[in-house]
């Protein structure tokens, strides 16, 4: 197609009308497309996205360049560059918490792994990109620093709590100030006090994603959240069985009391697949989570098998290694993709925000 045929001006406007998949607002909104030329039939654009949608810029790159091949004429081939735009978090609630999205990984009972799929959820999307902190909010018994690998105590610098780092994520717990063979004997005010602080009063820096790993059941810690903090959401882990799938219930009922939205439903321990012949064994059974999660309209962000490695990282503390050493990566990879598109999509199709003046 010859290049007078393709007139720059409508492909900067088709890429400017693509949904920025952190807001929602079209691209051109907030100036972010930063360049568009045309030279011999093709198209070469540079868009600007944030870390916060890091995990979606592969595919946000794929629709762009789809688009202008569908909607250009000769359909020319089109090369998508993405840098990096820095926008930094608006302080949120009343303790000034900066961080864009804040979610909670719960349960409805123990011994579901929903530590370690709060720490593997954290683990991805920063691996995608993303500014991460971790939160264990499971005061009674707080493993989060045992799956990492984390010890020491976090020491105070102006009179904020610095908390332990983790190949640059940072990571508060119960258990970085009490000694491990300790109980934590506590009634609920004391409770509220050490979440609050934990939100409050720890450097958790510019965060595109906090994520709370919360302690099984439905106690008050999710009451002490959502009157600290406005949060994104939360999402729920189970196992396929039926005894899990009634505390699941139970949980999401709770989320739904406290006006916490709920993000979406994982099936953990899914399966086994043999290493040695390859068949699969649904030792738990199989897609309960799943069939209960569209029963109560509730997103499905993804089933997670169980493999022995989980296990032994976990024990060995080694969970903070890269996802992508470990066969199951691509399940952790795609519940924390799931869970990010569906936040842009809600975000696209949520009313325009009003346009604000840059000054």
């Amino acid at each position: 197609m010859p290049v007078e045929n393709i007139d720059p001006a409508q492909a900067r406007a088709l890429i400017e009308q693509f949904p920025d998949p952190e807001t929602g607002r079209p691209l051109g909104t907030m100036g972010q497309v930063k360049s568009v030329a045309v030279n011999d039939g093709k198209v070469a654009a540079t868009i600007a996205l944030t870390s916060h949608s890091a995990m979606l810029w592969g595919e946000t790159r794929h629709a762009i360049r789809d688009r202008l091949r569908e909607q250009l004429p000769g359909s020319p081939e089109a090369t998508i560059e993405i840098v990096e735009l820095v926008r930094p978090p608006e302080p949120i609630g009343a303790i000034g918490l900066t961080a864009k999205s804040v979610i909670a990984v719960g349960s409805g009972k123990g011994g579901v792994g929903k530590s370690t799929m709060a720490v593997s959820l954290a683990i991805a999307l920063k691996g995608a990109g993303s500014k991460v902190g971790l939160m264990d909010a499971d005061v009674y018994g707080p493993s989060v620093p045992h799956l990492l690998g984390l010890t020491g105590q976090p020491m105070v610098s102006n009179g904020k709590l610095q908390p332990v780092d983790c190949n640059d994520m940072p990571v508060m717990s119960m258990a970085f100030l009490v000694p491990k063979e300790e109980a934590v004997v506590w009634r609920g005010p004391m409770l509220h006090g050490a979440i609050t602080q934990f939100l409050r009063d720890t450097a958790w820096g510019d965060l595109d994603y906090l994520i709370i790993d919360m302690p099984p059941g439905t106690g008050d810690i999710a009451l002490t959240l959502s009157q600290a903090i406005p949060l994104t959401g939360a999402v729920v882990v189970c196992t396929p069985q039926d005894v899990a799938l009634l505390d699941a219930v139970k949980a999401i009922a709770m989320f739904n009391k406290v006006s916490i939205p709920v993000l979406g439903v994982v099936e953990n321990m899914s399966y086994f697949l043999c290493p040695d012949n390859g068949k699969r064994y649904d030792i738990f059974g199989n897609g309960g989570a799943r069939a209960k999660a569209e029963e109560l309209s509730v997103p499905f962000l993804g089933e997670v098998p169980i493999q022995i490695p989980i296990r032994e990282r976990g024990d060995a503390g080694q969970t903070a290694g890269n996802l992508g050493d470990i066969e199951a990566a691509p399940y952790f990879e795609r519940v924390a993709y799931n869970l990010v598109r569906n936040l842009a999509m809600d975000r696209a199709s949520a009313p325009p925000l009003p346009t604000l003046s840059v000054l």
